[in-house]
């Protein structure tokens, strides 16, 4: 009940991120296809200033950074050890505004577990560590 109700306020919050002139309405997502996002990984609802996706993790993530996009995780299941912040190692962009790397130094460690949420704003380093079994999370990703 309370996971339902926290993904109710999650995409009724990136609903309401729509400025004026780019709303179209009540967006309606049906439990099938958010299950199949929190099991598989993906989109759910794209917009030109947020998206909205599912994911899962059944293993170690790798060193990201987004110049122009806030992350805005939600955990439904399982754990992760998660870093944020701090100074990007092996610095590589990938395409114009996205980064990967090696390692983070100076972050701060967070241990995610179910019902938890994390706010990573645009240009901070950010990773999923460590995946002992596997997590479940939707992501609402706001662009600047």
């Amino acid at each position: 009940m309370k996971v339902t109700l926290a993904i109710a306020v999650l995409l009724a919050a990136a609903t309401l991120l729509l400025s004026a002139d780019q709303s179209t309405g009540a967006v309606h997502i049906g439990h099938d296809k958010v299950a199949a996002a929190l099991a598989n990984g993906g989109t759910l609802l794209t917009r030109s200033d947020f998206t909205v996706s599912g994911s899962h993790r059944a293993e170690n993530g790798h060193v990201e950074m987004h110049d122009h996009e806030t992350d805005i995780f939600y955990v439904t299941a399982g754990s992760a050890t998660f870093i944020a912040g701090g100074t990007i190692v092996g610095d590589k962009v990938t395409k114009p505004g996205q980064h990967t790397g090696t390692d983070i130094h100076g972050g701060t460690t967070y241990h995610l577990n179910q019902g938890d949420v994390m706010v990573i704003p645009a240009g901070m380093p950010h990773w999923y560590k460590e995946v002992p079994k596997s997590v479940s999370y939707f992501v609402v990703k706001v662009l600047k």
